[in-house]
């Protein structure tokens, strides 16, 4: 199913814009700062220079794809996020897939105690960043305890010259009960809102672009306070279905992966971009062939057995039609 406003052309004038969940982009080497061990070549995983090639060119391989056919490029954004350091990105980018296009990238490193941040990557063709900057999220644990979490990462330019501001998310996890920890994540959406407020102070009618994986779907508290009282539009909530997600657990599908618009994106002026739609990645090179898991994401481990896939997310996209 593809929430469409325009037929797929050719060289429409398209841009895609992808978040990609890329499962653990650990490198081999032991950080003893995080809780990496198990992705080092003696730890449980047994994680070693040739794994994690392997996985480095199957996850630039799936980026060069997204939206590739109808605008015959690869994304000119691209959020990630599970990525250890600034080494694994650029690995990425140099990757045979991506090497040829003029990708260049944000990361910060985050407090996350495994050692995952977020980051974006950009096509310098069609996008300038003007300014970037992490902001934390501060969130305790039930116990008082703060919970090093992911930073949100804002980055504030130009695509094909119309200025936006980008922020890409991951959001703190289900892991200790979905109920227990939904304060955690609307914590998460009231620090967007804060951020937002203070660039509406500056701007007038900004473009928004909220991506990530927000670990709640586009009917939980957390989105819906996101977009509640804004100009914020979730095509995403056209996308879910008990049959289709971008995340599958327990045989269980979930869109916890989400694209979020500002309205603005649906005027039509010269020098502007329109949302042309929003739909998941799910092309069948990504998922089991076989098997009880068929259809799902081919994940790179099921536990600590190797399977050698790409990531136990599907990418999210949407597409932008720039107006002439």
């Amino acid at each position: 199913m593809v929430f469409s406003l325009f037929k797929k052309k050719k060289k429409q004038n398209l841009h895609t814009i992808a978040f990609y969940n890329l499962e653990n982009l650990f490198d081999t080497i032991d950080d003893p700062d995080t809780l990496d061990d198990d992705f080092t070549p003696k730890g449980f995983k047994k994680w070693t220079p040739k794994r994690y090639k392997r996985k480095v060119y199957k996850l630039a391989k799936t980026i060069s794809k997204i939206g590739l056919e109808s605008t015959e490029s690869p994304p000119c954004l691209v959020g990630i996020a599970e990525i250890e350091n600034e080494t694994v990105v650029q690995d990425l980018v140099n990757a045979a897939p991506l090497r040829k296009t003029k990708y260049a990238y944000v990361h910060y490193d985050s407090p996350d105690e495994r050692g995952i941040d977020t980051g974006l990557l950009y096509h310098k063709e069609y996008f300038e960043v003007l300014y970037s900057e992490p902001i934390p999220l501060k969130v305790n644990n039930l116990d008082g305890e703060r919970d090093t979490t992911r930073d949100i990462l804002y980055v504030h330019g130009k695509l094909n010259n119309e200025i936006v501001h980008v922020f890409v998310n991951h959001w703190p996890s289900r892991r200790d009960g979905d109920i227990e920890t939904d304060y955690k994540r609307v914590e998460a959406a009231k620090t967007i809102k804060h951020k937002m407020t203070q660039i509406e102070d500056e701007f007038v009618n900004p473009n928004y672009i909220i991506m990530g994986d927000f670990n709640d779907n586009p009917d939980s508290n957390s989105i819906q306070l996101l977009v509640k009282d804004s100009n914020l539009y979730n095509p995403m909530e056209k996308l879910g279905s008990p049959e289709r997600g971008s995340a599958n657990y327990r045989r269980s599908w979930s869109l916890f992966d989400q694209i979020i618009v500002s309205h603005n994106f649906f005027n039509f002026e010269k020098g502007t971009h329109s949302f042309a739609h929003a739909n998941i990645f799910d092309d069948r090179l990504l998922t089991e062939w076989k098997g009880k898991y068929k259809g799902t994401p081919f994940r790179t481990y099921a536990g600590r057995k190797y399977l050698g896939g790409y990531s136990d997310h599907f990418p999210v996209y949407i597409q932008l039609k720039y107006n002439s």
